[in-house]
């Protein structure tokens, strides 16, 4: 019979995914009417529909101009240009005349990052009557194509009310589209098809929500005239402009299928009535033996039928063709039938002769099958056996009986002679030689000298019979009295004795050698001795092969009195012994005596002994792991509990620690008592139910509540201690893991901080996995110009440039990459927003330990310092040119080696040799020593700084004006050496002629300005010494100025003929000198240090220091106490990079005397911290004893020292 299957939903309305998945929309659009094509970023076909490779021969793979014969250069050049547009998808549409004539209507729009183009020839009819609420765009096209379709198709609203139907569904359901907008469609089907058809609609949601294309379900409806109509359905969730979901149907009409299923079934049972009905016995096996359908004739005929034919007699099995449990070669699909007969012994006694037609075919699945038709002969059988009973009756009651003469041969009786013409010779009395089997000839042949010599003899050999097969004959010679060489010859078919000992030979042969195959030691006592025993009883034993055959009962079982008791008693014996194998090691057998009693004679035993060896080890094992399983469950540090009914009935000490519960106040407890709350526990107990059903465990974790309120975290596994029935509990683990649990709790924080990190850095982080991107952080979302939602799911090669081997177009990174291994590489990217830049990055294979790989890439943007190092190659290809045309000499030394790596041509002149063997060139090998040597020094000397050293050195005759500076490598080390030089020698040659002259000049100028300034200064002191005279009461004031000037006059001495700096201790003793003359005294200058002559004083300071010494010599020799001798002494010392100047005289200070509280004017202690530097100069006034020591320091840059 047709079964009827349908599916229906829910009638609560569900939500519906809002748009289609791609694969469901590229099979749609295949059967589009017009012409549907789409473009991918790079501008080339990605995919047609069937229409646009029949109306337009286009095919998937080239790009838009190539399309130019198909669609005409105007429609190429505008198609171009939308692709080129971005943002422009909202278009007008083109409308042109294609190359072959055709008007065409050229409309695109986006999708994602592709361009869709419909190809409209001729103008399409509106839609808005049809699709009411769908506008223009790709669904609204797939729908036009589909509406025109032959397969009926509606679109529903939320509530599966139906908002329009096209022309094919109104022809399948003879109603009219007003009849039918606004109604449910499964008000169509009959009332006994719409609660399954709305039950099934519950599945409907979340196949759409996965786009996972429903299987299609078969249903059925009433159309207007009232027929039943069948159809095949698929659902297709699309959307409304306004965000409301739709559901498309599609449907195949499949009534012609189910009348001719219908037809079929009544086929099929018309021929099982027949089958049933037919007189001759039917059946049909498969290739296994199963009996897969038999008729009652054919039960009638033999019986009762078997499950299976290896259950059946050897005589069925013969007539079904089954052998070897398996049908005969022969019975092959499509070959002759194979015809069988057989005698069946039926259950009453009787035999009945059996023949069979068996044939073998193939169902539509494939499979094998075995039809028989049997029918009986015994009515056959009966009627020859009747014929044969009559001819034994005339001879010898059954038995062939014949006389041979050895002059007439054969003589039969007139009764045999009246049947002669009925057979050709008599069945028994004449056997020919053909007729006798090959291993019987032998006898034959004593039989046939027997009769030649009239000797008597009894003779067993075999015949091959035309109708009967293969039969066995005793033929009996009897030679008889007289002279008349008659004898009697006597034949029996022997047939069925032969069979039945060979038969019995046959099975004593099987039972010998079961019994020696079996791991059971057997034996057989009859009477008080053993008769029979196999081997392995004998092993178990302990005796010799062959040693225990007439052993007696207690020979064999003696060491075992109950043995002899329970056989006395005439009871059964069984009971478990241990023996000693030979190698020492114990053995448990199993023994069981029985007493079985003959119908006559001695009464017989049957004794068994099984090794239980590994039996009584395994249940040793077992009493030990029912021990070891006790004191786990007593030890064990988890909690285990045993719940049955509801209650918790067993609990082992681990489980009362952590409950805080003691064992006995468990017993008994309702598990809702140690959850949190009660809606948790519900939840969690209607969970772990639902996972042990469809399971057989449950695994989770949940809070526990302990005796002190406290919750604790636990890890709960459970499982049923019998899965095909419930009530028998469940066994339940308690593992604490509230440590793990807060510290993964914790570590889901710091994860999120981690990613707030993350999002703060500059660096571009993508997480990708085998599903494609996964996360990124916010860098890495500017860099391509979206969100994450835009990434999710998509392949990291979205954002690579077309380049084939893109590093991020690799798809072996999970294969390649080791834990903690980075892959580097420099690329170029492409964002969303078109903008492509270059980055460098690192691809490291993360993920946790449990978890799916992943592979994150570390991206940072370099598009500014590849810009910058494009300006820097350029500049440096600049530079080069510049090098080589320039007029001065340019080499690149390397520091370590001081070896020439680089030069001009202009470098060839410094170095005398040409450019092409400059490098590698040292300074030793191209210069003499002096010069190289000094050359060698300045390369190193500007190596080990980073000042720019200047030199000029005479090379080949010529004058170089050199310049040194030391060039970075990138690690930060001094690793090269420049060197510019240009050829002065002409311009000193001049410059020096230049000098020359102007020192000349300048030496006569100096010597004039020298006369005049001297005589001017001798004319001021001149002036001052007669003022002095003249008013004695300013001639101290006029004297100090006396010695000033003429401190003046000794430096400005000094200065004339030289310029520069003065030497220190030549101004000193210049100024020591014009005191002693002035004063008439004597001061002892004394000099400390062997660097002191090297020491300068500047042209600008030269003067104020003067001044300076001279005041304070001048004051030492005012002050000096007039009662004591004079005695000044100045002394110089060179400490560091200062000049020390001390003078001191006999003297005390005032007490409380501050140098530094002195006015300030033209002489005294105020004019010598007046004329001193501030910042270079300091002067200090002490008491040292008897002693006033006047000290001044001079630093650089009031004093330098110069070159050695």
């Amino acid at each position: 019979m047709a079964t009827r299957r349908t599916v229906a939903a829910s009638p609560q309305p569900a939500p519906l995914p809002s748009l289609p998945s791609r694969s469901a929309l590229a099979a749609l659009l295949d059967g589009a009417d017009e012409p549907l094509l789409l473009f991918d970023a790079l501008a080339r076909l990605s995919f047609c529909n069937r229409a646009a490779m029949r109306a337009l021969g286009a095919e998937p793979g080239p790009g838009v101009a190539q399309l130019a014969p198909l669609l005409g250069d105007e429609a190429a050049a505008w198609l171009q240009a939308r692709l080129r547009d971005a943002a422009d998808a909202g278009t007008a549409p083109l409308r042109t005349t294609l190359p072959d004539g055709r008007a065409a209507v050229l409309g695109v729009w986006r999708v994602a990052r592709e361009l869709a183009l419909r190809v409209q020839l001729e103008p399409a009819a509106a839609d808005g009557a049809l699709l009411p609420g769908i506008e223009p765009g790709p669904t609204l096209e797939m729908l036009r194509m589909l509406w025109a379709s032959p397969f009926p198709a509606t679109l529903q609203d939320g509530q599966y009310q139906l908002v329009a139907v096209n022309d094919a569904y109104l022809d399948f359901t003879g109603r009219t589209r007003d009849a039918l907008i606004g109604t449910d469609p499964v008000r169509l089907q009959p009332g006994e098809d719409q609660a399954a058809q709305i039950e099934a609609r519950r599945e409907l949601p979340a196949l759409l929500a996965t786009h996972t294309v429903p299987r299609l379900h078969e249903q059925r409806l009433i159309d207007a005239s009232g027929r039943e109509r069948w159809s095949r359905a698929s659902a297709y969730a699309v959307s409304a402009p306004d965000g409301l979901p739709l559901l498309l149907c599609v449907l195949q009409e499949s009534t012609a299928e189910h009348v001719a299923r219908a037809q079929a079934d009544r086929s099929l049972d018309e021929l099982a009535q027949w089958f049933d009905l037919s007189p001759s016995g039917m059946l049909v096996f498969d290739e296994a033996g199963l009996i897969v359908r038999s008729n009652p004739a054919f039960e009638a005929l033999t019986g009762q039928v078997p499950v299976l034919l290896s259950d059946a007699s050897a005589e069925l099995q013969a007539l079904l063709g089954w052998q070897g449990g398996a049908p005969q070669p022969q019975l092959r699909p499509l070959a002759a039938p194979l015809e069988t007969h057989v005698v069946l012994p039926l259950g009453d006694g009787r035999r009945q002769r059996l023949s069979a037609r068996v044939r073998g075919f193939a169902t539509e699945q494939g499979q094998h099958r075995f039809m028989a038709i049997v029918e009986d002969r015994s009515a056959e059988d009966e009627r020859d056996l009747a014929q044969l009973e009559i001819g034994a009756l005339m001879d010898t009651a059954g038995v062939g009986v014949a006389t041979f003469d050895a002059r007439r041969g054969w003589l039969r009786p007139r009764a045999e002679r009246r049947r002669a013409s009925a057979a050709k010779a008599p069945g028994l009395q004449a056997i020919a030689r053909e007729l006798v089997e090959p291993e019987s000839l032998a006898e034959y042949e004593r039989l046939q000298r027997a009769l030649r010599d009239g000797e008597r003899t009894e003779v067993r050999y075999a015949v091959r019979h035309a109708e009967l097969g293969r039969r066995w004959l005793l033929t009996r010679v009897e030679p008889g009295d007289g002279e008349s060489g008659r004898r009697t010859v006597v034949t029996v078919d022997v047939t069925e004795q032969e069979s039945a000992q060979r038969q019995s030979q046959q099975l004593l042969r099987e039972l010998t050698t079961i019994l020696d195959g079996t791991t059971a030691g057997i034996a057989y006592l009859r009477g008080a001795h053993l008769v029979r025993c196999n081997h392995r009883f004998e092993a178990m034993l302990g005796l010799a092969a062959g040693a225990a055959a007439g052993a007696t009962i207690g020979e064999l079982f003696g060491r075992f009195p109950p043995v002899l008791h329970s056989l006395q008693q005439g009871a059964a014996f069984e009971s478990e012994l241990s023996l000693q194998r030979e190698d020492g090691t114990p053995a448990w057998y199993s023994l069981s005596v029985r007493r079985a009693e003959p119908a006559s004679g001695d009464h017989e035993v049957v004794a068994v002994l099984s090794d239980i060896s590994r039996l009584k080890s395994q249940q040793s094992e077992l009493e030990a792991a029912l021990r070891e399983r006790e004191l786990m469950f007593s030890v064990s540090d988890v909690g285990i509990v045993f719940l049955r009914a509801g209650r918790i009935e067993r609990a082992n000490p681990a489980m009362a620690a952590l409950t805080g519960y003691a064992d006995s106040e468990l017993s008994g407890l309702d598990p809702a008592e140690l959850a949190a709350d009660a809606p948790s526990h519900r939840r969690h107990e209607e969970l772990a139910l639902r996972m042990l059903r469809q399971q057989g465990r449950y695994h989770g974790e949940h809070p526990l509540r302990r005796r002190d309120g406290q919750l604790v975290w636990m890890q709960v596994a459970q499982r049923l201690v019998d899965e095909a029935d419930e009530a028998a509990g469940r066994i339940c683990t308690f593992v604490d893991v509230d440590e793990r649990h807060r510290a993964r709790e914790e570590l889901l924080r710091q994860a999120e901080r981690t990613r707030a990190i993350l999002d703060s850095v500059l660096v571009g982080i993508v997480t990708v996995g085998e599903r494609g991107i996964e996360w990124m952080n916010r860098s890495a979302r500017r860099m391509f110009a979206g969100d994450l939602a835009d990434f999710v799911g998509e392949p990291i090669a979205t954002v690579a440039t077309p380049e084939a081997e893109h590093p991020l177009r690799r798809i072996d990174y999970l294969q390649t990459l080791a834990e903690g291994d980075a892959h580097t590489f420099e690329c170029r990217l492409k964002a969303r927003d078109g903008r492509e830049f270059w980055v460098v990055g690192n691809a490291v294979l993360t993920g946790r330990p449990g978890s799916a790989p992943q592979i994150t890439f570390a991206l940072l943007d370099i598009e500014r310092r590849r810009q910058a190092e494009i300006s820097i190659a350029q500049a440096q290809a600049s530079l080069q040119r510049i090098i080589q045309t320039a007029p001065l000499a340019i080499a690149l030394f390397d520091a370590p080696s001081q070896r020439v790596v680089q030069a001009n041509q202009m470098a060839a002149a410094l170095f005398g040799r040409p450019v092409a063997r400059l490098a590698g060139t040292t300074p030793h090998e191209a210069f003499a020593a002096e010069a190289a040597q000094r050359l060698a020094a300045d390369l190193a000397a500007a190596a080990a700084g980073n000042e720019v050293l200047q030199r000029e050195l005479q090379l080949h005759q010529r004058l170089w004006d050199m310049r040194f500076v030391s060039l970075p490598s990138s690690a930060g080390a001094l690793e090269q050496v420049l060197l510019v030089a240009s050829d002065v020698t002409e311009q000193r040659a001049e410059a020096q002629a230049r000098f020359d002259a102007e020192l000349a000049q300048r030496e006569m100028l100096v010597k004039e300005v020298h006369h005049r300034i001297k005589n001017n200064l001798q004319g001021v002191a001149g002036l001052l010494q007669q003022n002095a005279a003249r008013h004695p009461e300013v001639a101290g004031v006029l004297n100090e100025s006396v010695g000033q000037v003429q401190a003046i006059a000794q430096v400005y001495g000094l200065q004339v003929g030289s310029s520069g700096p003065l030497h220190a201790l030549g101004v000193v003793e210049a100024i020591v000198l014009s005191v002693q003359r002035t004063f008439g005294c004597t001061v002892q200058v004394q000099a400390e240090g062997d660097d002191l002559a090297r020491l300068l004083l500047p042209e600008a300071e030269s003067i104020p220091i003067a001044l300076t010494l001279n005041e304070l010599l001048t004051n030492a020799v005012k002050h000096a106490p007039a009662a004591a001798p004079l005695q000044v002494r100045c002394r110089l010392q060179s400490v560091g990079e200062a000049l020390h100047v001390t003078i001191a005289n006999r003297g005390r200070l005032h007490e409380g005397f501050d140098p530094a509280r002195r006015p300030g004017g033209v002489s005294g202690l105020g004019l010598v911290r007046a004329l001193l530097p501030r910042r270079s100069a300091s002067f200090t006034l002490t008491q040292q004893g008897d002693e006033v020591h006047a000290e001044i320091v001079l630093s650089p840059p009031s004093v330098q020292r110069a070159a050695a």
